[in-house]
């Protein structure tokens, strides 16, 4: 799926002929207008183009008619929706889904009978035939999403809140298939937890696309002072957050690093990025990369530190599922008095809008002690008010041969809590079941987060469609 734009739909309107052909026109004409009106585009054979009208698909002949049309649109369809206004015959519907070989996630949605209006003009039976095409989606080996409801009026507002969900599992699908995963760096001695498998990643069509951290160093060397993307770089750091009049000097030498780190993203195409931090760049360079990354998050481009490559994932994953900003931060810190508490932090790298509070620039703590706080400057202030929130991280297990995730949600408090860098005090229900399971299948200390609720869109995603390994915590 292309950047910035809502996925199209390949729409199949399924019917059989001795039914009322008027039910499948409107439905047809309900459905279309509900996809115009979110904003999402589509394909569909013209209404003349089977036997029955509507461009309802009956037979084998009508089903690859259908293929034939979505194979013409293959760059353009991320996803396909069945309808059922009426039972619907599963032949036509399995040739052109199965004939089209688009493998991408398919939604079926079935219409409700009005009990009142069950004569031969008017009924439906969809509720029937809904289980016939699943059956046959089943023995082709097709994944499928269903919808909130077994069936629903085509007028019914869960129509809208599926497709938006269907949306985004498209999303997530299509962007991991085809996702490229900078790494400026390599992986820091200290931090065997951020060692992954390029080639499990491969496997699910996520590429991993390296630079050592002296070339974009060098880069960042050769920007003048007066290049004038720099000098409107270092404007939007400002307006972006407030940058201490002690640090004001320090701040070209920031921007130069996020400017070079930006123009080897974009001539690559990167989709989220994993950035050697801890500590070659403070020491050999003097600066902490936090606001580039903190910026890159803000428009949808996650940054994960200390090259943690499966954490980059996680956290686009969680982008694309949500189309909000996502952060990495460690499950850090106990709350003695709750045991479902806990601190999640990380130096400062949260994106704006994911911390909904103002931002300040400072130095790093932890690393400003050993190495001087004049080399560690660029790290966010930051505290994350109270809201909903979804967890959800990777891991390429080499041994089993697999990628393997936990996911699950919880609510982020608005209590205080003493630590500089960007704090999220977080509660998650059985905390303490969690931690047991990360620490017995060899999970990483990061996390990635979003603000909202995305579990049920990931769950569908990864485990319906890419087949990888997930706990989902209740």
């Amino acid at each position: 799926m292309k950047k910035n734009r809502k996925p199209c739909f390949g729409v199949i309107i399924g019917t059989r002929a001795y039914f009322n052909s008027e039910l499948a026109k409107d439905v047809r004409k309900q459905l279309l207008a509900t996809l115009e009106q979110e904003g999402f585009d589509y394909v569909i054979l013209p209404e003349e183009a089977t036997p029955t009208g509507s461009s309802s698909i009956e037979t084998r002949e009508d089903g690859m008619k259908c293929a034939a049309l979505f194979r013409e649109n293959r760059d353009r369809i991320d996803g396909i929706i069945v309808s059922l206004p009426n039972f619907g015959f599963e032949i036509g519907i399995i040739n052109a889904i199965s004939a089209a070989e688009l493998h991408v996630p398919v939604l079926v949605q079935a219409c409700d009978d009005e009990n009142d209006k069950v004569d031969l003009d008017s009924r439906r039976d969809a509720f029937c035939g809904k289980i016939s095409v699943c059956n046959n989606l089943y023995q082709y080996g097709i994944p499928f999403t269903d919808t909130s409801l077994h069936t629903y009026s085509i007028y019914s507002p869960l129509l809208v809140e599926d497709i938006r969900k269907f949306a985004a599992i498209c999303r997530v699908v299509g962007g991991l298939r085809h996702a490229r995963i900078g790494q400026i760096g390599t992986r820091p001695v200290g931090f065997n937890t951020c060692r992954a498998s390029e080639k499990l990643l491969q496997a699910s069509g996520i590429t991993v696309v390296p630079v050592d951290l002296s070339e974009i160093l060098a880069d960042a060397g050769r920007i003048a002072d007066d290049d004038a993307d720099l000098l409107e770089k270092m404007k939007a750091v400002a307006g972006y957050a407030h940058v201490p009049p002690e640090y004001a000097d320090k701040l070209p030498l920031q921007t130069k690093f996020g400017l070079a780190t930006e123009r080897w993203m974009e001539k690559n195409e990167i989709d989220a990025v994993a950035i050697q931090c801890w500590d070659s760049l403070e020491q050999n360079y003097g600066c902490a990369p936090c606001i580039t990354m903190s910026m890159l998050g803000e428009r949808l481009i996650p940054a994960a530190c200390e090259t943690d490559l499966a954490g980059a994932v996680s956290m686009y994953a969680l982008t694309l599922a949500s189309g909000k900003p996502s952060a990495l931060l460690d499950w850090n810190n106990n709350f003695a008095e709750d045991r479902n508490k806990c601190v999640c932090t990380h130096c400062g790298n949260f994106p704006k809008s994911f911390c909904q509070s103002d931002l300040t620039l400072g130095t790093l703590g932890v690393l400003g002690r050993t190495l001087g706080k004049v080399n560690t400057f660029g790290a966010v202030y930051a505290k994350v008010k109270a809201g909903d929130f979804t967890f959800f991280r990777i891991s390429t297990d080499d041994t089993l041969g697999c990628i393997k995730s936990y996911l699950g949600e919880g609510t982020i408090t608005d209590e205080p809590y003493g630590m500089d860098g960007c704090i999220a005090v977080t509660h998650v229900p059985n905390l303490q079941k969690l931690m047991k399971f990360i620490c017995r299948s060899g999970f990483e200390h990061h996390v990635a987060m979003c603000r909202g609720q995305v579990k049920e869109v990931l769950q569908d995603a990864l485990e319906n469609y890419l087949g990888w390994e997930l706990y989902v915590h209740e």
